[in-house]
């Protein structure tokens, strides 16, 4: 385990309208306000994408099990924001619910909103950290630098 302490920054609240592409949003955000790592909250509704539900087995590196979400959902998600190089990432799990039927996975490409998606997107300030290739997993994880 490795860790560090900060503290809360800045509060975003930001409003996705109806066809915004949501992963991009959240990028821009960062950009715009130079948030180097943050959490985030959403809530709303997401058109198609797709989501990752786990890897098929488990071994290194994971093969990704895919699902679509082929029409409109009422989602609830948690990620975080750290940046590779020159450009934030966003990792992003939530949960995909339409009529009875719900998924949960990680957002890992693009989804539109659907009506409204609201974003509370809390800085974390004092902490040293990136996303970087991991070679054993070949997955883009957080690193902690100091």
């Amino acid at each position: 385990m490795d860790y560090q302490v900060g503290d809360a920054g800045r509060i975003i609240v930001a409003k996705f309208e109806d066809g915004d592409e949501i992963l991009r949003a959240l990028a821009d955000i960062a950009v715009r306000e130079n948030v180097r790592a943050a959490v985030f909250y959403l809530v709303g509704g997401v058109k198609e994408g797709r989501i990752v539900v786990g890897p098929q087995k488990d071994t290194l590196p994971p093969i990704p099990v895919w699902r679509e979400l082929k029409e409109s959902h009422e989602t609830v998600g948690i990620g975080t924001i750290f940046w590779h190089g020159t450009e934030p990432r966003i990792h992003l799990h939530g949960v995909y619910g339409k009529h009875d039927k719900v998924a949960m996975g990680c957002l890992r490409e693009r989804a539109d909103t659907f009506i409204v998606m609201e974003a509370i997107i809390i800085e974390i300030r004092g902490i040293d950290a990136v996303r970087e290739v991991d070679p054993a997993s070949q997955m883009m994880l957080l690193k902690l630098m100091k």
